[in-house]
């Protein structure tokens, strides 16, 4: 057994000793403090499974210190103590977040039962918390959440560019992620100290924006009252991202050309060269190969951005990650007193339908949204935006890409069929893995192997 430990916060020393003597064990180490204050300070500075404490104690009292732990949401389980003719007190306490309370003269036996019990559950929620954070450290890399098969090659081919100073072009749809792609490109690049610089270059004007990326001297304009150093120079040793590269004017095109060419530019209204080592990373939610057919963006500069490209599937692709995205946005987004909230399999199902024209961002929204609004820290249905709840309507028609193969997209589609079968026929079956066989015509060995395959939890339609 691990040794656990447990603190014990009373103003008599007797009562201390005494407590002591009858719950400590080889594997129970008990340490003891003489108030509410010293009790906070023993809890900030180790790790205790169980607190008991008396509730009337001088300078900090047992019930102040019940609101701090649940202020700070320290993951220790409170019992209490108090007279018979205090058990309102007890009441309040439970209230506050106690675990269980006993009355005085504390019942040795009671006292080790509610202990022990205490331990037991302790000991599970913990067990909880850790297998939380082994799963989410499982599916995480450099900050991307993401168990999808179609992620995988992504992570591979950004921990590759980590040894290179590869020019990278990021395309996806809006809210898909690229900046956070591009902060894990960042990060796989240990043996680069400089930091990442961002520039939105949708945002500003080409005057702007020139001025943004290259700085500019004192009195080069108007409003030009000192010299400024530009994001390239600010990136220098690091990594320079410029999202919605797309939107940069024609002229500026050739600017930024000559810069990714030669590593080298004047501040505006400079003639000083300056040289910086930078790796660039662009990002945009068009096909900037579109742009240069249609003649808004150079071919050139298309060539020297598109060195390693990186393909960022919209979320409706990769639905498997719905769920541990959204867990992640209720611990990002907990509100002031209360705990993490918890999604209902109803609101589960929900996320799981919609197709998420917004992706990551709008799904993050979706949460912050229902986590304002939950009763009793559950997200259920009615939490949930209103575009959520309205059921989609049916495709019209396929977009039929010519630019990828027959097989590649009658296998997508196959594949995209077969799931939202699936997780049709489990929530009519309630999770159960016979009848959802029987409503599938398949045996049950297969049903098992497709729900591993494509990582469905079937749990969550046991309660749908």
């Amino acid at each position: 057994m691990q040794q656990r430990r447990l603190l014990i916060a009373d103003d008599s020393e007797a009562n201390r000793h005494q407590l002591k003597h009858l719950v400590e064990t080889e594997f129970l180490q008990v340490d003891t403090a003489a108030d509410g204050a010293q009790a906070l300070q023993a809890l900030s500075a180790n790790s205790y499974s169980v607190v008991i404490t008396d509730l009337r104690m001088p300078r900090v009292s047992g019930m102040k210190m019940i609101e701090e732990v649940q202020k700070q949401r320290l993951p220790v389980s409170v019992i209490v103590m108090t007279g018979h003719g205090s058990l309102d007190e007890a009441v309040q306490a439970m209230r506050l977040g106690a675990y269980d309370f006993l009355t005085k003269p504390v019942d040795a036996h009671t006292l080790r039962l509610v202990v022990q019990r205490a331990l037991r559950e302790r000991a599970l929620q913990d067990e909880v918390v850790y297998l939380r954070e082994q799963l989410q450290d499982r599916h995480s890399f450099h900050g991307i959440l993401s168990k999808s098969p179609r992620m995988h090659p992504i992570f591979e081919l950004i921990s590759n560019l980590g040894h290179s100073v590869t020019t990278v072009l990021i395309e996806g749809e809006t809210g898909t992620g690229k900046e956070q792609a591009a902060r894990a490109i960042h990060a796989a690049s240990h043996q680069r100290k400089g930091p990442m610089v961002a520039v939105n270059c949708a945002a500003l004007p080409e005057h702007l924006l020139e001025s943004e990326l290259f700085g500019h001297e004192k009195g080069s304009f108007t409003s030009a009252v000192g010299q400024r150093q530009g994001r390239f120079e600010l990136a220098d040793g690091g990594t320079l991202f410029l999202d919605e590269v797309g939107d940069i004017p024609a002229a500026m095109q050739a600017k930024l050309l000559r810069v990714l060419q030669d590593r080298r530019f004047e501040r505006v209204g400079g003639t000083e060269s300056i040289e910086v080592d930078v790796r660039v990373i662009a990002a945009t939610n068009r096909s900037l190969q579109k742009l240069v057919k249609q003649g808004t963006f150079r071919e050139d500069l298309y060539y020297r951005l598109n060195v390693v490209k990186i393909d960022l599937p919209p979320l409706r692709e990769r639905m498997e990650d719905v769920p541990l995205l959204a867990r992640h946005f209720t611990e990002k987004y907990p509100q002031p007193g209360q705990t993490t909230c918890e999604i209902s399999p109803q609101a589960m199902d929900m996320l799981l339908q919609y197709r998420w024209p917004g992706n990551i961002r709008e799904l993050e929204n979706a949460i912050e949204r229902a986590c304002v609004t939950a009763r009793d820290g559950v997200i259920q249905p009615g939490d949930l935006p209103a575009e959520v709840k309205t059921l989609q309507p049916a495709k019209q028609g396929m977009n039929v890409d010519l630019g990828r193969p027959l097989p590649e997209l009658l296998r997508e589609v196959s594949t995209e069929l077969e799931q939202q079968y699936l997780r049709k026929a489990l929530k009519k079956s309630r999770g159960n893995i016979g009848r959802c066989a029987k409503l599938c015509g398949l045996s049950r060995r297969s049903i098992s192997a497709k729900i591993a395959e494509y990582q469905i939890d079937k749990a969550l339609f046991k309660e749908a």
